[in-house]
């Protein structure tokens, strides 16, 4: 899934009239009820009070806002305009989705200003802007204040979220039943976990550890719930000390067999004291921040007693899966591909008649996925796209504007789900007719792209943005390129988008300053997607979730290790869209090697439970190319 979100809900594709909400919205910034000043501007970010990539509907403000209903932007609304920042994954969508009140703003254009250089050109003298404290990270907050006082304007906290004072029959906060995970698929206890943690505290001089992530939360405690649609997260916060460890979540959640799971190691505290515990117990000593924290949680903190980094120490300890974790996932990614092959065969045999929407067809897959052992949900929404609606890198279905899955159009499916013992990502394009050249001309670079970082051996110490040029070369060549990311972190049982590791080149100002900072390490997990999308007429993209490990390699230069690529996703590649012309004999080898783990692996798991038909097509898409 090419570094996005994509809720049920927000994939419409349809226009809304915003007028009359921004009218409501300019007068309550003019009254001064939240700031004590009068606000010329206000910006409203794509998160939650825990900077989420995913978000439950009660904090889809910038969607309700603005229209826009792509994971990522940034809508900015003056007394006089209105304008939305998003990354060339959304260009399209945007332009449907957006009325004649918003300007576009296409980042990583170069004609495109940032919010800042927008603001300061189109602001009044001396003007005030606002922001609520709890949903912008302590980094966009100094940065934007910088820039603003730069040119006499100034950032001020809003005691209130205003887009909520305007949000009529706004969704209430969810709070899902608790779950535990045990020992046997988490591979640690909790105290373990905590030990461990309290070990990098005193590396770092520290006396207090805040976590605001919601996946590092529910990571570390060994916990999952379903407050965010397709993550299994929950509402909280925790506070880690020396001696003590408090968890903050609304109190009616706990029940017995949570206190049970907790025991007397973590106090729990009602989810919104967090800020007074804050200022009480951890104000005035050493405390341990992620930058990425929001502007209210940091600020609770006398700035010398401050320790921030880009990531915490669980983000950094989460994405190194442990050896239970690697197994999990792997035996994720196998139930997931036996759901996947019976749902291509499938499809090759539906399509053909005419009988197959775009809406049936993710429908259908999740049916699969939900007769495998272990399915709890999907991990993000079905992207099921024939032909045009291919070429919109972050569309889904909908029943409102359903389409036909048509046999002479390319098939465009990225999909995953959340299993008890791990979370999977894969994509595939496929098509049920006869390809023309042009397609299996883009489709076989988009394929050596794949097989180039899938089998890529690197030192130690490499980070993921350096690969990311293997995945692209064989497009630049032909002068073709992509506009999202090529891979992101995927968690165990956890959130499909997991930070801080990625293979970006620039495209989300969200995750590439963190990836960058990031070594890839033996049993971080990370995707392997790149695409090539055609405006109007289709979208490729190939993907597999990979499992660093590492090399035997002859030689160990300076003494480093070598590293590479284990494929976890195994489902076939389909052979008819390649130009067997384009491809190494190095790339044959390997393509025919992934085949072979498909067989050994899937195909005895088909064959075992009995699904005959869908062993022999397995069979067919697989023979040695």
């Amino acid at each position: 899934m090419s570094d996005r979100l994509l809720l049920g809900h927000t994939c419409k594709m349809k226009t809304k009239d915003t007028t009359n909400t921004l009218l409501k919205l300019r007068k309550v910034m003019a009254s001064a009820i939240y700031t004590n000043h009068p606000l010329k501007a206000i910006i409203v970010p794509s998160s939650d009070a825990h900077q989420s990539e995913y978000l439950a509907e009660c904090d889809l403000r910038r969607s309700f806002i603005s229209g826009f209903t792509g994971s990522a932007g940034t809508a900015v609304i003056t007394q006089k305009e209105a304008a939305l920042w998003t990354d060339g994954r959304y260009f399209q969508q945007a332009e449907q989705e957006l009325d004649t009140n918003w300007i576009l703003m296409k980042m990583g254009l170069k004609d495109t200003p940032s919010i800042e250089d927008w603001l300061c050109s189109v602001l009044p003298e001396g003007s005030y802007v606002g922001v609520n404290p709890f949903l912008y990270s302590s980094s966009s907050w100094n940065k934007m204040k910088i820039a603003l006082e730069k040119q006499g304007h100034r950032l001020l906290e809003t005691t209130e979220d205003l887009v909520d004072q305007v949000w009529d029959n706004q969704p209430v906060a969810p709070a899902t039943s608790l779950v535990t995970v045990q020992e046997n698929v988490a591979g640690k206890t909790v105290r373990e976990k905590l030990n461990d943690l309290r070990q990098r505290m005193i590396k770092n001089g520290v006396n207090w550890l805040v976590l605001t992530a919601l996946d590092e939360v529910a990571w570390l405690y060994n916990m999952r719930a379903s407050d965010i649609e397709y993550n299994p997260v929950f509402f909280a916060y925790s506070v880690v000390g020396f001696n003590s460890t408090h968890l903050f979540i609304h109190q009616n959640r706990i029940t017995d067999e949570i206190k049970n799971h907790l025991t007397n190691d973590v106090t729990v505290h009602d989810y919104d004291s967090i800020i007074p515990f804050l200022e009480q117990n951890c104000s005035s000593e050493k405390t341990w921040l992620s930058t990425n924290s929001s502007h209210a949680i940091v600020s609770a903190i006398y700035q010398i007693y401050r320790v921030t980094t880009m990531y915490s120490p669980v983000s950094m300890t989460k994405c190194v899966k442990n050896p239970t974790e690697i197994n999990g996932m792997t035996v994720a990614n196998n139930r997931d591909a036996v759901a996947l092959c019976r749902y291509f065969h499938w499809m090759d045999m539906e399509v053909p008649k005419g009988n197959v929407t775009e809406c049936s067809a993710a429908a259908k897959s999740l049916e699969f996925r939900q007769q495998e052992d272990g399915f709890v949900s999907l991990s993000f929404a079905t992207i099921s796209s024939s032909g045009p609606t291919g070429s919109i890198i972050h569309y889904c279905p909908n029943k409102d504007d359903d389409k036909p899955v048509k046999a002479d159009q390319l098939y465009l499916c990225d999909s995953g789900a959340q299993y008890r013992n791990g979370t999977t990502d894969t994509t595939r394009t496929m098509h049920f007719g006869t390809p023309s050249q042009h397609e299996k001309d883009c489709f076989t670079r988009v394929l050596k792209g794949h097989i180039a970082l899938a089998s890529v051996v690197f030192p130690e110490g490499a980070k993921g943005f350096w690969l990311d040029t293997l995945a692209r070369m064989h497009l630049w060549k032909a002068g073709l390129d992509y506009r999202h990311g090529t891979g992101h972190g995927v968690g165990s049982f956890l959130n499909v988008h997991e930070g801080p590791v990625g293979c970006y080149i620039g495209n989300s100002s969200r995750v590439v300053p963190f990836a960058a900072e990031v070594d890839l390490k033996p049993g971080m997990v990370i995707t392997d997607e790149p695409g090539y999308y055609e405006d109007g007429k289709f979208g490729i993209r190939i993907e597999n979730a990979l499992l660093c490990k590492k090399a035997e390699t002859q030689h160990n230069f300076d003494g480093k290790e070598f590293y590479t690529f284990e494929s976890l996703a195994l489902i076939p590649i389909q052979q008819k869209m390649i130009d067997r012309s384009l491809l190494t004999e190095d790339e044959i080898s390997w393509l025919n090697a992934y085949h072979h783990r498909c067989r050994e692996v899937v195909g005895n798991m088909l064959k075992q439970r009995g699904y005959e038909a869908t062993f022999e097509w397995l069979m067919k898409e697989t023979q040695p190319f």
